[in-house]
């Protein structure tokens, strides 16, 4: 049976395709998602997984040129945070292949490792994505809250 979602509280915010806004991207949502009293390692997993989902897009989405990131953090219940990280950049060929350990379009700098990385601090990963118009990358994590109720 599937589980379903409320939404409590949500952000939306647009900020261009620069590195330096990476760091401001986890920030952001691990200031939101205090309102859930995560633990800290559900802050690491999800602060962790916010970075590799931008870097994705500033890296591969735009290449060498700056565009727009959106990026949508939703508190839904029970206990769970959603994050869209959208770009709409040179799109993503085959989702199959780029989910692959290792596989990268990003030089020999580059780990191929972001969307693993995802997968394995979130319990959900969703990716849409088409040549030419931009990614989006979802991803879900239910926390175990603190809260009282």
């Amino acid at each position: 049976m599937a589980v379903k979602y409320t939404e409590v509280n949500r952000f939306t915010v647009k900020f261009p395709s620069k590195s330096a806004n990476e760091g401001f991207a986890r920030a952001a949502v691990a200031a939101f998602i205090a309102q859930l009293d995560p633990t800290l390692d559900e802050l690491g997993d999800v602060r962790t997984a916010v970075s590799e989902a931008v870097t994705n897009a500033i890296v591969h989405g735009y290449k060498d040129a700056i565009g727009d990131i959106t990026m949508t953090v939703k508190l839904l219940e029970p206990d769970t945070v959603e994050i869209v990280v959208a770009d709409r950049g040179c799109g993503i060929p085959d989702i199959s292949r780029a989910r692959e350990p290792l596989f990268t379009t990003g030089g020999a700098e580059r780990s191929g490792m972001g969307f693993t990385i995802m997968e394995s601090f979130m319990d959900s990963l969703r990716i849409r994505s088409a040549p030419g118009k931009g990614t989006s990358v979802t991803m879900r994590k239910r926390l175990n809250t603190r809260r009282y109720r």
